[in-house]
């Protein structure tokens, strides 16, 4: 068992990823982390740059938490590959960032988050970045 986070670099991300490290030591079990990518843009921002992956790891290094960093490109969107892992290690836990949408944005079916929040087999958890 242990905690999923969908990790992308902003502040929901961030975010996510400080909750997930308390739900971790909180539990008592491992974190992992998925940056993923589709695959099908040569230039991904959501997807860790070697600097950003050391730093990530450096930054849960010193929290003490056992971690699995993984960054898969298997062409799946982002929700797949989430709830794929989580189905396939058992995760107790998926914690996402959520951003605030615009009333058109909310009207807009798809999402990543909302698909994690109706399609997981175990409970999520969605944090807000701070104001």
């Amino acid at each position: 068992m242990s905690v999923l986070v969908g990790y992308i670099e902003t502040p929901e991300g961030l975010a996510a990823l400080n909750r997930a490290v308390e739900e971790a030591k909180l539990r008592n079990t491992p974190l992992l982390i998925l940056n993923t990518s589709r695959g099908d843009a040569l230039v991904d921002e959501r997807y860790l740059q070697p600097e950003s992956v050391r730093a990530l790891r450096q930054r849960l290094d010193q929290s003490g938490v056992k971690y699995e960093l993984e960054q898969e490109l298997r062409g799946n969107d982002a929700a797949a590959e989430i709830l794929t892992a989580a189905e396939d290690r058992s995760v107790e836990l998926i914690v996402i960032g959520m951003r605030q949408r615009t009333p058109v944005g909310k009207l807009i079916m798809g999402s990543t988050a909302q698909r994690i929040l109706l399609q997981a087999e175990c409970p999520v958890l969605a944090v807000k970045a701070g104001n």
